[in-house]
């Protein structure tokens, strides 16, 4: 299994990860690391802070000459904006030079003041801040590479922001996916896309702020991970849990989700039936012993346990609880006044690097499902493993993905 830590504040002078329980033999870069920190920045409606900060990282441990070692692995990513916050986030002891005491409604502000006894928001703001998913991405850039050696592959596009969503249609395919990057909000639908854009210029002029929805696809999920016996190790609890841990995250659901809930039994699940092996058989939603699925409805995952259909899951996000032009009221924590909430240097909507996040999240943890299910100290033999687990469904390695095992 694997288990992860960040550390670090968003104006602080870099957010550390350290990722343990990769296994040995996995081949890594810094570069690799950027590339995914990259993508994080993405997004028409992002603020200027996206323009002008890089993502520095440095490998600390656990890699030696491009290769995993099997130990801890940890990874810095240092802030570029360091020396004009050195003093204001001075770990020595002094005093800053402006204390927030106008907590913003939305943000964890007044709550984590009242929780641990503090009069500045700012003490509560740093590490709640969404700077600290740059972190998670790295960690989850490294699960991508684990989950490619067995043909997975994870990543998103947005379905929705504000009031504009795309429309229905099948599931976009791996290659649909790659191109999400080239559209300026991440969208599959570009009359979907250019009608996001329009509503994110309409919140800028007015100095408001958007949500919106990101659905995260895994193809080639083997069937079994996670499980039905407990509580704890069901994949659709587990991969809630992550998702709903991105900051501003106000739903998650899998498959068509809440869409369920008014559908009657013969209209909502995914019907069972054996692979014809006819010219053009559909081998997406191919599971263990040659069962298909033709819809997916149930997002991959019936009782817990990953069914070998696609994982589909669709993230939520709140508007940010910043705005450019501050109107929501709050009280001054020292006065006790009414007054607005202060202004912290935000975008008009983060959605399309959510989706950036809420992929490597649900990366960790099939990666970590998929090491507690085939195990190995290596990736060769986490690789052999899979193979015998193929093998004895029926299966022959390359059904389960693209990735060749040599």
């Amino acid at each position: 299994m694997l288990r992860f830590l960040t550390a670090g504040e968003s104006h602080g002078r870099a957010l550390v990860v350290i990722v343990e329980g990769m296994p040995a033999g996995l081949l890594v870069t810094a570069e690799d690391i950027q590339r995914g920190l990259a993508r994080r920045r993405l997004g028409f409606g992002r603020g200027p802070r996206m323009r002008f900060e890089a993502d520095e990282v440095s490998l600390v441990g656990g890699i030696r000459h491009g290769r995993t070692l099997g130990s801890p692995i940890a990874i810095e990513i240092a802030n570029t904006e360091w020396p004009k916050w050195e003093t204001e986030m001075s770990p020595a002891p002094g005093l800053p030079s402006k204390i927030l005491t106008q907590p913003r409604p939305g943000h964890a502000d007044l709550s984590g003041m009242l929780k641990y006894g503090l009069n500045d928001a700012r003490d509560v703001l740093e590490r709640a801040s969404a700077r600290e998913t740059a972190a998670r991405v790295a960690a989850g850039t490294l699960a991508k590479l684990l989950l490619a050696q067995i043909g997975v592959d994870v990543l998103s596009h947005i379905i929705q922001i504000g009031p504009e969503r795309a429309g229905p249609g099948p599931l976009p395919t791996v290659a649909q996916l790659l191109r999400a990057d080239d559209s300026e909000v991440r969208s599959c639908d570009p009359g979907a896309g250019e009608r996001m854009i329009a509503t994110v210029k309409a919140a800028a002029k007015v100095g408001d702020s958007l949500g919106g929805v990101a659905e995260v696809i895994a193809w080639g999920v083997p069937v079994g991970l996670g499980s039905h016996v407990h509580w704890d190790r069901k994949l659709d609890a587990l991969l809630a849990q992550a998702l709903m841990s991105i900051q501003a995250i106000k739903a998650v659901e899998i498959g068509d989700g809440a869409g369920l809930a008014g559908l009657r039994g013969s209209e909502a699940h995914d019907a069972i039936r054996l692979a014809d092996g006819g010219d053009g058989e559909d081998t997406a939603g191919l599971l263990g012993g040659g069962y298909v699925r033709d819809t997916h409805h149930a997002g991959g995952i019936e009782g817990g346990i990953s069914t070998g259909a696609p994982i589909v899951a669709r993230v939520s996000m709140k508007p940010l609880a910043t705005l450019n032009r501050p109107t929501l009221g709050t009280v001054d924590v020292v006065s006790k006044e009414s007054t607005v909430s202060f202004k912290e240097r935000t975008d008009v909507t983060a959605v399309p690097a959510m989706g950036v996040v809420a992929e490597t999240m649900v990366a960790l943890v099939l990666a970590s499902e998929a090491l507690r299910k085939f195990g190995g100290d290596s990736v060769d033999e986490f690789r052999r493993n899979r193979r015998g687990y193929l093998a004895a469904l029926g299966e022959t390695p390359s059904a389960a993905g693209p990735v060749a095992d040599g």
